[in-house]
């Protein structure tokens, strides 16, 4: 059985990776997704790969970091579907930074453009139509909001730790609503980020930092975002799910 025949999802970051997968997996579930990316030759790679299972996506090329942007995502998705239940926040960029540089703040603001002030800005928009199907949003994170580890990576660390805050508020604030608000915080997936040039981090090292020895996969953070988001998660909100193979353990 479907756990969301004709239920509408928006996933941001639906190019590649996590939220590729959480695509996928919602389309196999029966929903109508809506893919949000920067990448139109991975988002219709993406768009096949659901459309397998009988739902063809709303593929919409957009920088959520761009107000207008933002705007246009919801609208297409309501103006195409006629409604909105769920919305996955999963769009981020990762950089590397140094308080001691002259480029500091220019890296800080650019990740928080994307990783907190677009998920606030999707979110106030999409909040009408949520109220009105009694959705729910799921926020991807990272072990990287509560977790320290390795330096020169304030920004990201930061944005993600805002994240996890606003998604409690949120969870507040919409409740009477009967809007649920979670968010996962997966630790290191085997991504193409790894592929980033000049990265100082390899998925090798980070394997041997978990303590079960292991890197997750996208679909293991997709089959999570698809739990906190169906019906069985009914009594769930205002919380944050660690899928990290242990790596904050040690």
């Amino acid at each position: 059985m479907a756990f969301f025949v004709n239920k509408v999802v928006i996933v941001t970051g639906a190019s590649s990776g996590i939220g590729a997968a959480t695509a996928v997996r919602f389309a196999q579930e029966g929903a109508n997704v809506a893919l949000v990316g920067r990448n139109q030759e991975r988002l219709s790679k993406v768009a096949e790969d659901c459309a397998k299972f009988g739902r063809n996506p709303l593929v919409i090329k957009a920088d959520v970091s761009k107000d207008d942007e933002a705007r246009s995502i919801v609208a297409k998705t309501v103006e195409v579907f006629g409604k909105l239940d769920i919305l996955v926040n999963n769009a981020g960029i990762f950089k590397h930074d140094n308080i001691q540089n002259p480029d500091f703040m220019e890296i800080f603001d650019s990740i928080m453009a994307t990783n907190m002030r677009a998920v606030a800005f999707l979110t106030n928009l999409a909040a009408p139509y949520l109220i009105e199907s009694k959705g729910n949003i799921v926020n991807v994170s990272s072990i990287s909001g509560r977790y320290i580890g390795n330096p020169y990576k304030i920004s990201y660390k930061t944005s993600k730790a805002a994240l996890n805050h606003f998604t409690r508020c949120i969870a507040l604030e919409l409740a009477p609503h009967g809007v649920r608000v979670n968010s996962v915080s997966p630790g290191p997936v085997d991504t193409e980020i790894f592929n980033t040039p000049g990265l100082l981090i390899n998925l090798a090292s980070l394997k041997d930092a978990t303590a079960l020895g292991r890197v997750g996969e996208s679909e293991e953070i997709a089959d999570l975002i698809i739990f906190i988001a169906s019906d069985k998660a009914k009594s769930i909100t205002g919380s944050d799910y660690v899928s990290d193979n242990g790596l904050i353990l040690k």
